[in-house]
C-alpha cells in the first residue's frame, strides 16, 4: 500500500504513564468478535482470561464500568520495575533463560504482595476498598471514549511493546535515544548518550519538548536537550499556540501534568479521566490547526505499570549497544505490551496496525525510526536501526475530512485521587535531577541536595525555581565561570 511518511511535516508525541495495553483497550473490539471494522484481527480480550491469585484460585478479568472509583483503578500502584515486571510475567524475580510455556501468570501474586505493603506504607495513596481483583479490572471502552474514539477512528497499534521489561525513564531513554545505557531502574534519570532531539538540531531539523505546566522533565534527560536553548521547551499552552498559529515544529514531545491537581499523566493511581482529557485537548489542538493534514499524532505509554496484559512480550530484541547492564539483563526482550494510538488524516479509520511478519515488532524505538526515516537521519543505536517505522499505517493519499470526535466529550471522575496532595515519584525525580545541576546558588555556590519536598506544591514550586535559574543560566544571564 502507498506510503504516505514524506508527506508528514509534523510528528508529536504523546507518552503518558504506566498502563498496559489490555487494561486500556483490551475490550476494544470484544462486540465484534476481535475483529476491526476494516476487517483486521484485533489481538484484545476475550473475557475469559485469568491468572491464578494468591491462593492459587483463578481471577479473572473483568470489565472496569461506572463506579465512584472507576477512574482510579486498580486502586492502588502496582510493582513497575524489573524485577516486579519479572514476576508479573515468570512469577518469578529471576528470570528463565529460555521462553516458558506459560507467561503473563503473575500479576495477582505480585499486585498482592504490592497492595500489602502500599496499604501499610502508603495508605493515603490506596483507594479504600482495593482487593487484589482490581489489577484484572480492564476498561470499558465506552469509560474512555477519547482513547478508544481515536483507536477506532484511525489506527491502533496492537503489538506494541515496552522497550525494557522495566520502569518509566528507561523506557523513557528507549523512545527518545534508543538505550537505556544499560539501566534498568529509575535511579539513572540523566543519561550520557545522543538523543534523537541532538540529531535534529545537527541536521537543522526544528524540535520543541512541552511540558504541561512545568518545566518539562526529559529536559534533564539528555545532554543535547539539557544544554539547548530555551525557545525548544515550552509549556502546553505553548504548544497549543504552535498548533493553532501552524508553527508546529517538525518533531514534538509532549509530557503530562506530573501530580498535583493538574496531575493527568494517568499514572496509577492518578484519574484516568483527567488523562482523557488531555489526550482530547492535544488531539483538538492538531485537528483544529492548519497542519492537520501533514501532522502525524502518535499517543502511547512509557511502560504498563504493572496492570495486566496477556500478550507475552517478545525475546527478540536487538541490544541497543554494548552497555554493561544492570541485573545481567541482555536487553533481548522487549517489555509488556502499551496502548499505542497513530492519528492521522492519512490513516483509513478502524486500522490496525503490526509491523510485517518477520520484522522486529513496533516498540518505543519505532518512534525514533519513523522520525530517521522522514528527516533522513541515521540511527542512534542498533535497536533503532532494527526498528520498524510507521510509515505504512499512512496509507492514504487523499487527507481525510472527517472527524471521529467530532460529538465526543472526555469524561470526568467522580472521586478525587488518593494522596493528591502528596509529591509524586516523577516529581521528585525531575526535582533530584535539577539539584544536581550547577546553578550558582545564593551563596556563589551550588547545591546538589534536595530539601524535604513531601507534597506536590513544595516540589512543583522548587521545580519552577530551579528551571528558571538553570534559563538564566542558559540563556547566559547567571554565570558558572566560578564552578
Amino acid at each position: 500500500m502507498p506510503n504516505q511518511l514524506k508527506s508528514v511535516d509534523h510528528i508529536v508525541v504523546l507518552m503518558l504513564e504506566n498502563r498496559s495495553f489490555d487494561h486500556m483497550l483490551g475490550f476494544l473490539y470484544s462486540d465484534t468478535n476481535n475483529l476491526s471494522p476494516a476487517g483486521q484481527s484485533f489481538e484484545g480480550l476475550t473475557g475469559y482470561e485469568t491468572v491464578p491469585g494468591p491462593n492459587g484460585i483463578p481471577i479473572p478479568v473483568s470489565r472496569i464500568t461506572a463506579t465512584p472509583n472507576a477512574y482510579f483503578m486498580p486502586g492502588a500502584n502496582p510493582g513497575e520495575g524489573y524485577a516486579a515486571t519479572n514476576e508479573q510475567l515468570f512469577c518469578t524475580a529471576t528470570p528463565p533463560a529460555t521462553p516458558p510455556t506459560q507467561q503473563n501468570q503473575g500479576f495477582a501474586k505480585n499486585f498482592a504482595y504490592t497492595l500489602d505493603w502500599e496499604t501499610k506504607e502508603r495508605p493515603r495513596e490506596v483507594v479504600p476498598g482495593t482487593n487484589v481483583a482490581d489489577i484484572m479490572r480492564c476498561f470499558e471502552p465506552s469509560m474512555l471514549p477519547v482513547l478508544s474514539g481515536l483507536a477506532r477512528g484511525y489506527a491502533v497499534c496492537d503489538h506494541w511493546y515496552g522497550s525494557a521489561p522495566t520502569e518509566t525513564m528507561p523506557n523513557r531513554a528507549f523512545a527518545l535515544a534508543g538505550t537505556s545505557q544499560g539501566h534498568l531502574d529509575d535511579t539513572t534519570k540523566s543519561y550520557t548518550t545522543s538523543s534523537i532531539f541532538g540529531l535534529l538540531t545537527n541536521a537543522q531539523v526544528s524540535w520543541r519538548i512541552y511540558g504541561y505546566d512545568n518545566e518539562p522533565l526529559t529536559r534533564g534527560n539528555f545532554p543535547d536537550t539539557l544544554s539547548a536553548p530555551n525557545a525548544n521547551f515550552g509549556l502546553f499552552t505553548d504548544f497549543q499556540s504552535a498548533a493553532a498559529d501552524g508553527t508546529l515544529a517538525a518533531f514534538s514531545f509532549l509530557e503530562p501534568s506530573w501530580g498535583g491537581p493538574s496531575q493527568n499523566d494517568q499514572h496509577p493511581v492518578s484519574d484516568v479521566a483527567a488523562g482523557e482529557r488531555f489526550i482530547h485537548e492535544v488531539y483538538r489542538a492538531v485537528r483544529d490547526g492548519p497542519r492537520w493534514n501533514k501532522t502525524l499524532l502518535i499517543i502511547t505509554y512509557d511502560e504498563h505499570g504493572g496492570c495486566y496484559d496477556h500478550v507475552a512480550p517478545p525475546w527478540s530484541a536487538t541490544p541497543p549497544d554494548g552497555s554493561n547492564s544492570e541485573f545481567g539483563f541482555d536487553f533481548r526482550r522487549f517489555g509488556p505490551r502499551v496502548p499505542t494510538v497513530l492519528v492521522s488524516p492519512l490513516i483509513p479509520p478502524g486500522t490496525v496496525y503490526r509491523a510485517p511478519i518477520g520484522a522486529a515488532p513496533l516498540d518505543h524505538t519505532s518512534l525514533l525510526k519513523s522520525v530517521e526515516v522522514r528527516w533522513n537521519l541515521a540511527p542512534l543505536t542498533a535497536r533503532d536501526a532494527a526498528a520498524v517505522d510507521l510509515g505504512p499505517a499512512l496509507s492514504l493519499t487523499e487527507p481525510r475530512t472527517d472527524d471521529p470526535l467530532a460529538d465526543v466529550m472526555a469524561p470526568a471522575s467522580t472521586g478525587v485521587k488518593p494522596g493528591v496532595e502528596l509529591a509524586t515519584h516523577l516529581q521528585r525525580l525531575q526535582a533530584e535531577m535539577l539539584a544536581r545541576l550547577p546553578i550558582p546558588d545564593d551563596a556563589g555556590g551550588v547545591h546538589y541536595f534536595v530539601p524535604d519536598l513531601t507534597s506536590s506544591e513544595a516540589c512543583n514550586a522548587y521545580i519552577r525555581q530551579r528551571a528558571l535559574q538553570w534559563r538564566r543560566v542558559i540563556d547566559g544571564r547567571d554565570s558558572l565561570s566560578n564552578l
